[in-house]
């Protein structure tokens, strides 16, 4: 059976701590490879080979870290199909969707490749007699990421590209459920020419995250999962003197406007909802019809949604694949199950879904629910699957205020013709990403990705400016070279006048 160990120190480590945790292919339902789980022990070595590295890596020349970004670029650019496998392999999602994942994560690495514009540094000259003002950035230490079992290449791909281009070496402690696209990651960056320890990978559970985020060494952590986890974290690394970036769960809702264009909105909810099995972070969960569009639109959602193949993901026929695990299969069948006894319709119901030759996968199939109530569980969790709920709204004003009292705000849509409706959907909507037409808003890497409410803890989003703002800190610096004749001695405050 294959092993994944950790990366420390620019080499794969076996791990001391004895303990192994299995991975699951979502497919078959089979064990193919067990994964390492770090101890104490390991998260220290991992620190420490990252500190160590710290030391030369903070002042290397931009040149230098934007040619070792410029050769990994190159490197993941012609191993995308196998990063996509592996993917597929651990995670379950089809082969095109891994391969946007991988696309997606590029555009990071794309982005850091311009590091020297995001550092550039600000200069006023002659704010007082011979007196210079200069505000530089610099990089932070030691940072970690923890990132969740969806985006396996792509959200490790959102931090440590970014955190390294400003100067900081790195800590990455993936999910354990399908470790292997992070190893790869290391690998392929190590032979771009990334000295060792700027970048290290530790695989584990609750053992090793607790450890990073009390860690004396480590500076600032980011994080990508559930709102539980990403509450857990903010508040222990804060406590630990950390900066923290905590990206938790969501609930995106889609409002859809009688003026809408019923058949773009109904390929966009099918599109948004369903894919990747709807293990998406920004995935449509709730769409709100306002008005009279509701019985058309879930007609049309549903003629789409019927015809939906699903099938393992390296199947190019298949559109959509298993979900992660047995259990969290069964966790979102319930929701399905217990909608009508709640008050829903159960328009389409996926739970008796089996495929054949892969009985033992861990299917389910497409669900639409129907008129759901606010006080349904279908819809006051976020169920993180391939199950829609449609509500009611007899006006964008009702609409709007459903969508406002979620306590998740990560991404929301609109579906109209009507520019002024968008506008003020946009400016009122308490959400982090907007979308007008566009189901599922991801900004592209030179914004920044992040929601509201309990979609985020911590003041930062990823990527974009706000991403090279949270791995570094701003140093101001006021230098005054004195005329030879200048001197004594003045106990009044500076006023630069």
């Amino acid at each position: 059976m294959k092993t994944v160990n950790h990366w420390i120190g620019g080499k794969s480590v076996e791990g001391t701590s004895g303990t192994y945790g299995p991975v699951t292919d979502p497919a078959t339902g089979a064990v193919t490879t067990r994964v390492a789980f770090a101890g104490v022990e390991e998260v220290d070595a991992a620190v420490a080979a990252a500190k160590e590295a710290y030391a030369t890596w903070r002042t290397s020349s931009l040149a230098t870290r934007t040619s070792v970004l410029f050769a990994y670029r190159a490197l993941l650019d012609a191993r995308r199909e196998e990063l996509a496998r592996l993917i597929t392999a651990e995670h379950g999602k089809v082969h095109a969707d891994a391969l946007g994942e991988v696309a997606r994560g590029l555009e990071i690495v794309e982005l850091a490749c311009g590091i020297t514009t995001q550092l550039k540094g600000e200069l006023s000259t002659e704010v007082s007699g011979r007196v210079d003002v200069a505000a530089i950035r610099q990089p932070l230490g030691v940072v970690a990421g923890i990132t969740p079992f969806n985006f396996p290449a792509m959200v490790p791909m959102w931090m440590f590209p970014l955190a390294i281009a400003c100067g900081n070496t790195f800590v990455l402690k993936p999910s354990e459920k399908d470790p292997s696209a992070a190893i790869r990651l290391a690998e392929l960056a190590a032979e771009a020419g990334l000295p060792d320890g700027v970048l290290n990978v530790v695989n584990g559970d609750r053992t090793a995250v607790d450890r990073l985020l009390e860690h004396p060494d480590v500076a600032a952590v980011s994080f990508v999962g559930s709102t539980p986890i990403a509450r857990h974290i903010h508040a222990t690394a804060s406590a630990h003197g950390k900066r923290v970036q905590a990206l938790g769960g969501a609930k995106n809702h889609m409002l859809v406007l009688p003026d809408a264009d019923l058949d773009a909105a109904a390929d966009a909810a099918v599109s948004a909802a369903y894919g990747s099995a709807g293990e998406r972070c920004m995935a449509i969960s709730a769409v709100v019809a306002v008005g009279g569009t509701g019985d058309e639109l879930v007609a049309r959602i549903r003629e789409r949604a019927e015809k939906i193949k699903v099938g393992p993901g390296d199947d190019p026929a298949s559109e959509m694949g298993p979900l992660i695990t047995a259990a969290h299969r069964d966790k979102v069948a319930s929701y399905v199950r217990g909608a009508a006894a709640q008050g829903a319709e159960v328009v389409l119901d996926g739970t008796g879904l089996t495929v054949p030759g892969y009985e033992d996968g861990h299917w389910i199939g497409i669900s639409l629910l129907d008129k759901v109530p606010v006080t349904a569980d279908a819809y006051r969790d976020e169920i993180f699957g391939p199950v829609l709920c449609v509500l009611r709204a007899e006006t964008y004003e009702e609409g709007l205020a459903l969508i406002n009292a979620s306590p998740w705000g990560n991404g929301t849509a609109i579906f109209t013709r009507d520019g002024g409706a968008a506008r003020r959907f946009q400016l009122e909507v308490e959400a982090g990403m907007v979308g007008v037409n566009v189901p599922i808003p991801v900004p592209v890497g030179y914004h920044s990705f992040g929601g509201w409410k309990a979609s985020l803890f911590g003041d930062h989003h990823v990527y974009g400016n706000d991403g090279v703002h949270f791995y570094t800190r701003g140093k101001v610096i006021t230098t005054r070279w004195p005329d030879p004749a200048d001197g004594g001695v003045d106990l009044g405050f500076p006023s630069h006048r």
